[in-house]
């Protein structure tokens, strides 16, 4: 079982959980690790401790419920393991620098506002542009109601797609100079809803004459189905000759899928790539049956 794949089966684990006691031992269980092994292996993927995982996620469905729904904070905060209300609200005020009370009045009332404004162009979003076989069948942009952490996620759904043909990214490109000679890991949340295709983080690294040097798109790892938050990777060498990296997330044909919390970062040789090598082990030695006679 790969690192990854068992990163997610504790993600899952916690996110049905949130609302029940969660013991480090009850999560390293349910990963088949001891407390100690899980807890390195967690860290090391994440980025976080799973205790902080799991306190940043249990704060941002509560975000969500106090801007969404009607339910008391003290309820709100007794629904989501904390021992009092003031408990919740030192932990609330540290990822959202209000008291919840008040992000409820000025937040609430800032998202209204946005709802009721409609943008001129509903594809604009800072850093990012949509591309793909088929664009303009797909909208991206940022969804304020659901999030893995924070305040919004972006999202990439289908509109007017007719077949499973179909796909758009949502998509970055920047300068490789700052990675050359270097493996690197992109890593985020994920989340999938009426897929009917694919989806799924992709990033490809290319040469100043835009040849493919390395690339991955999750192919032999999609999401296929609807899946709650969870964490994804994908990891490339940056070879001396590299120029340009890019990277996004796929939607093939229908679907909404929304991304948040991405990271870049450096890891050392002894972390395993994931590009795909499209010659690989298919190439024959030498040509063969040239006279058509086999």
């Amino acid at each position: 079982m790969s690192c990854s794949h068992i990163i997610q089966k504790t993600i899952e684990y916690v996110e049905n959980h949130l609302q029940e006691e969660l013991s480090l031992e009850d999560i390293a269980h349910a990963a088949g690790f001891s407390k100690f092994h899980f807890h390195r292996l967690f860290q090391k993927e994440v980025g976080l401790s799973v205790s902080e995982y799991t306190r940043y996620r249990r704060i941002a469905n509560s975000a969500h419920m106090l801007l969404y729904t009607d339910e008391r904070i003290i309820d709100i905060a007794f629904y989501y393991r904390f021992e009092t209300q003031e408990s919740f609200t030192r932990s609330f005020k540290k990822y959202y620098q209000l008291p919840p009370g008040q992000y409820r009045k000025v937040i609430g009332k800032v998202i209204l506002q946005k709802e009721g404004t409609k943008l001129k162009n509903e594809q604009s979003l800072k850093g990012w542009h949509l591309s793909g076989s088929h664009p303009f069948n797909y909208q991206m942009g940022i969804d304020r109601e659901i999030f893995n952490k924070g305040k919004g996620s972006g999202f990439l759904k289908s509109v007017t797609v007719q077949s499973q043909g179909e796909f758009a990214t949502m998509m970055q490109e920047f300068k490789a100079d700052k990675y050359l000679n270097k493996r690197i890991k992109l890593s985020g949340f994920l989340k999938a809803k009426d897929i009917d295709g694919f989806c799924g983080f992709w990033m490809r690294v290319d040469n100043a004459l835009q040849d493919v040097l390395q690339f991955d798109n999750m192919g032999d790892r999609p999401i296929v189905n609807d899946t709650d938050w969870n964490h994804y990777s994908i990891v490339l060498d940056v070879p001396e000759n590299s120029a340009v990296i890019s990277f996004g997330v796929l939607l093939s044909g229908k679907g909404h899928v929304w991304i948040d919390e991405l990271k870049f970062m450096e890891v050392d040789k002894n972390t395993p790539t994931t590009h795909i090598d499209f010659a690989g082990d298919d190439l024959i030695e030498e040509p063969t049956n040239l006279s058509f006679e086999e």
